[in-house]
């Protein structure tokens, strides 16, 4: 294989955004330029990457396998790149970390994977628990820092937090359902299916809460606490997700396809973010851990 880094970053924009053209407007680069990469990729590959039609790009099952190796790649060398410059990071230590669940599998391990090749002597204990326990930990001194959804955090006087990512909500639903073609699709619209209803991370309040303020009441098919259990739910029917796009993945584990929409109407977003103690003396794995934290937002951000 003789694909380039330059192929892989605009494949993923394209993959990323569902679109050339706003792939090209991200990278503010020609949509030719990008077209013509990821042609040269598939031809490389010897698969499609893309199901191409009137509305945009769907990424084909074979697309969405490579896609995780393409990021880990991009990932790699930005690292590679950005530690080879900085002096060794501390070596030695103990970091005791905190993670909800809905984070651990969707920032957790790309972001601990990164300290891990930074501070390789750290010795590293995580916790996985509820937001409000875990601030408990925090503020008794148990815990250095928590990764966890910040946007609900309930003790802002005692603790500091600093976003590392934001997402907003969509709509999840099972291939051919009618609102996959709808232009513009209201809360109402949503209120009318039957909804899967994810429960950590106080998702299933903040779905209530928003249905409740903009009038709507939803009718609740399924509660679960496994968003692999809401993505074959959604892909085989049995109805419709709304959730932060942080944790989408266009195909449930039995290969189903899952389209993602917009909806119109001010929808919550979902923070994620790093919580320490306030005035706390943070030790040095702690801060390295942040500072890797912050250099993972900062590359986001340029991407």
């Amino acid at each position: 294989m003789a694909f380039t880094l330059r192929q892989l970053q605009y494949f993923v924009a394209v993959a990323e955004q569902g679109s050339v053209t706003r792939a090209a407007q991200n990278l503010s680069i020609s949509q030719s330029a990008i077209t013509e990469a990821v042609k040269d990729l598939e031809t490389d590959l010897g698969v499609a990457l893309f199901e191409r039609h009137p509305r945009g790009l769907h990424i084909t099952h074979n697309g969405h396998q490579f896609l995780r190796h393409a990021t880990k790649i991009l990932a790699d060398v930005q690292d590679a790149r950005r530690f080879s410059a900085e002096a060794p990071a501390a070596d030695g230590g103990r970091l005791n970390l905190g993670v909800t669940s809905l984070v651990a599998g969707y920032v957790l391990s790309d972001l601990l994977a990164r300290y891990r090749r930074a501070c390789p002597g750290v010795n590293v204990s995580a916790l996985e628990d509820n937001g409000s326990y875990l601030e408990h930990l925090l503020i008794g001194g148990e815990l250095d820092v928590a990764v966890m959804v910040i946007s609900n955090l309930r003790d802002r006087m005692a603790l500091q937090a600093e976003i590392i990512e934001t997402s907003p909500y969509r709509l999840w639903l099972p291939l051919g359902h009618p609102l996959v073609a709808a232009d513009i699709i209201s809360v109402a619209d949503v209120a009318r299916e039957p909804l899967i209803m994810l429960t950590v991370d106080e998702i299933e309040e903040n779905t209530g809460k928003l249905l409740t303020a903009l009038g709507a009441r939803p009718h609740v098919a399924f509660r679960t606490r496994s968003v692999e259990a809401v993505r074959s739910l959604v892909a085989t029917g049995a109805g419709i997700a709304l959730l932060p796009d942080l944790v989408y993945r266009p195909w449930s584990l039995e290969g189903d396809r899952i389209e993602s929409r917009d909806v119109s109407g001010a929808l919550p977003v979902v923070q994620v973010g790093m919580v320490w103690r306030k005035g706390s003396s943070l030790p040095q794995a702690a801060r390295d851990f942040i500072g890797v934290a912050e250099a993972l937002r900062s590359g986001r951000a340029r991407q």
